[in-house]
């Protein structure tokens, strides 16, 4: 029965993974950019909402409109006066950006409100749980943590295949050249596409911060690396990839973290390596967006 909980919680646990690794997939699927700062966003995503709440006395559900709305709006000023320049400029240009941010960003919370971490309290809704019996129980919050990852990634599916709008950001995936001829302005779609990003690993970063109590500065050094490896699992590109990937690495985790407490990280990158090995392309890896 150990051993089915633990399964059972890697599942809950792959629910943060999914949601901190959408925004990323999305990105690579259609600009082809690795973001190596979308671990610090996911971060910056949480002290937005932290410090709304404890500075402005914003009750917390609305906090999370706020740091989608704050981080969204960043992710416009970052495509547009940096990542447009230096898509231009070759394959590492764009890359080399996101880790400037990567460094700017954990540094600047540093000097603003020191490396003490930012509470973000949900009250008893972070320790309440249904009891399945047999001592199976499932928190309410990581089962709202997988109820939102779904939900966001149903929304980006609808949104690519049901909207013109997504149409255009698909066929911009497919091929940039062909749409530009059609009269497109690409940059008005790597825009949009990183205004969704940037919200949805906002959501990702104040449901992290909901789940652990707090954000620390440098938490996004680790979180990005479980957001690579989530969309690597998955397949590159591949949306309901990415969920795919983010419960496999969180069963993985949580599985070695019932064998030894030091074992959770271990067991992950293992899985994650082995799917390298195996299957290169993920399990549900694609050329494009789908």
């Amino acid at each position: 029965m150990n051993w089915l909980n633990a399964i059972l919680q890697g599942v809950l646990l792959g629910g943060i993974f999914a949601m901190a690794a959408a925004g990323l997939s999305l990105v690579f699927g259609v600009m082809r950019i690795a973001n190596l700062a979308h671990g610090d966003l996911m971060i910056l995503g949480g002290y937005v909402a932290s410090v709304t709440a404890a500075h402005y006395g914003v009750p917390v559900p609305v906090t999370i409109v706020v740091s989608m709305i704050a981080v969204g709006a960043l992710g416009y000023l970052v495509q547009r006066s940096l990542l447009d320049r230096a898509m231009g400029l070759g394959e590492l240009a764009p890359m080399l950006v996101t880790f400037g941010i990567s460094v700017i960003i954990p540094n600047v919370l540093v000097q603003v409100f020191s490396s003490d971490a930012q509470p973000l309290p949900i009250g008893s809704l972070g320790t309440a749980s249904i009891d399945l019996g047999g001592g199976l129980a499932i928190g309410w919050f990581p089962l709202i943590t997988v109820a939102a990852a779904v939900a966001v990634l149903v929304s980006l599916h609808l949104f690519l295949f049901r909207t013109q709008p997504g149409r255009i950001v698909r066929a911009t995936s497919d091929d940039r050249a062909v749409v530009r001829l059609m009269g497109v302005d690409n940059r008005r779609v790597y825009a949009l596409t990183s205004v969704i990003a940037f919200a949805t690993v906002a959501l990702a970063g104040v449901l992290y911060t909901m789940r652990q109590g707090g954000v620390t500065p440098f938490e996004g050094q680790l979180t990005v690396l479980f957001a690579f490896e989530t969309v690597i699992i998955g397949g590159l590109g591949s949306l309901w990839g990415t969920l795919a990937g983010g419960v496999v690495l969180g069963v993985a985790q949580s599985v070695g973290a019932q064998i030894s407490p030091d074992l959770p990280l271990l067991t992950g990158h293992v899985v994650f390596l082995l799917v390298l090995v195996f299957r290169p392309q993920g399990l549900f890896g694609r050329s494009v967006l789908a």
